[in-house]
């Protein structure tokens, strides 16, 4: 069988993402139909920067949700083919098996395997890792920020510090302090992990409180909707079988250790800083005139901080979370690419690009796509938050 030319390789990677591109074919319509009822998300279209830095954004999420039902990928991501080691794009396969493609569409890395299939599950890590632990990350910045800024004095200087302190530690030695055989084998991860993602449980139960405790009967009917899944997933995510915390019964999915390390962690470094900003953004909008007549109207202190300060400061947050998922992707490439809490044989893109900048004066291909990737990913957040700041600013 011939290798593929360069034609060939580009239109069989563009059939390969034929999912993708009906998805966000789909997605443009409808939202160019309805985006006059869609607030600030139907403003965006009327951004040239923000569609195209939504469009590359959904392109991957879309390549990640597709490749986890593995609809795109070629090939096993994991899986080393005879012979295939560091060939070139387009190359055969020997002896393909069945209903396999025969090809190596972006060429096989150091250790045979496809690496058009790692980039595309790379995207899947990328997808399921950044966004969720950069919302748990605001959930902790939020839920202390607000009092911090609302109510100042020694509450404010106090967690002000903590942030600080937290800011002023070296972030890459962090990492690896958490990731060391000795710090894991005491449950330090897990215990942090059982303080931080407690707080997304703090914050919807004073949200709810907040808006329904004059209504008793509504006020116990959400509380029990919304906290009760999100006890049971919170029990679930902190239990591992067999280490310090391990006593939840009804566990029903396991996070990878590699993987709870990498999302504590970020969580960990992000939240100072989301803080800062929530803090700040308090400081601010409390002097308003609005404020001033919750506060005349009697409404407490946390209605005031979750309905009427966190609503109004919600254009930069919007904006920093796009920037800070972008943060949070190159920190996941630079975790993966110094071999910090994912596995050594995951297909994520700073693994990926590490073990292809061995051989980089010899060989580009097992490098440059995830190297490629990462960046068009990232580009794609920061043109979106561009777009968003733009729209959110003629709000």
């Amino acid at each position: 069988m011939e290798p593929l030319g360069f034609g060939d390789i580009v239109i069989r990677i563009l059939a390969q993402f034929l999912p993708v591109w009906i998805s966000l074919v789909v997605l443009f319509v409808l939202s160019f139909a309805y985006k006059r009822r869609l607030g600030l998300y139907g403003k965006l279209f009327d951004s040239p920067i923000g569609m195209v830095g939504f469009a590359l954004v959904m392109f991957w999420v879309f390549t990640g949700i597709y490749a986890g039902f593995d609809m795109i990928a070629t090939h096993d991501p994991l899986a080393q083919l005879s012979g295939m080691k560091n060939k070139l794009p387009g190359t055969p396969l020997s002896d393909a098996p069945d209903g396999v493609l025969p090809w190596y569409l972006l060429g096989g890395d150091n250790l045979a395997r496809d690496v058009f299939s790692r980039m595309v599950h790379g995207a899947t890590i990328v997808i399921a890792i950044a966004p969720l632990a950069t919302l748990f990350a605001f959930m902790v910045g939020i839920t202390l920020g607000l009092p911090a800024g609302y109510y100042g004095g020694r509450l404010d200087t106090f967690l002000s510090f903590l942030a600080n302190l937290i800011l002023a530690f070296p972030v890459i030695l962090l990492f690896y302090l958490l990731v060391t055989p000795e710090i894991v084998l005491t449950g330090l991860p897990q215990f942090m992990a059982a303080v931080l993602f407690f707080f997304p449980l703090i914050f919807f139960a004073v949200l709810i409180h907040s808006r329904y405790r004059t209504q008793p009967k509504k006020d116990w009917t959400w509380l029990t909707i919304v906290l009760v899944p999100l006890f049971l997933f919170y029990a679930a995510a902190i239990n591992m079988r067999g280490s310090k915390i391990g006593f939840w019964p009804l566990d029903f999915f396991d996070i990878p250790p590699g993987i709870l390390v990498v999302f504590v962690a970020v969580v960990f470094v992000n939240s100072p800083t989301v803080f800062r900003i929530v803090r700040g953004l308090t400081m601010d909008i409390k002097t308003r005139d609005y404020v001033a007549a919750a506060q005349t109207r009697g409404e407490t202190p946390w209605y005031i901080m979750l309905w009427e300060i966190l609503p109004n400061a919600r254009g930069p947050l919007i904006v920093d979370f796009c920037l800070r998922i972008g943060y949070t992707t190159i920190l996941l490439g630079t975790l993966g690419f110094f071999g910090l809490g994912l596995p050594p044989e995951s297909p994520d893109w700073g693994s990926t690009i590490n073990e292809g900048r061995k051989l980089l004066s010899i060989y580009l291909h097992p490098a440059l796509p995830p190297a490629l990737a990462l960046l068009s990913l990232v580009l794609g957040l920061n043109l979106l938050a561009d777009g968003l700041r733009e729209e959110s600013l003629r709000d």
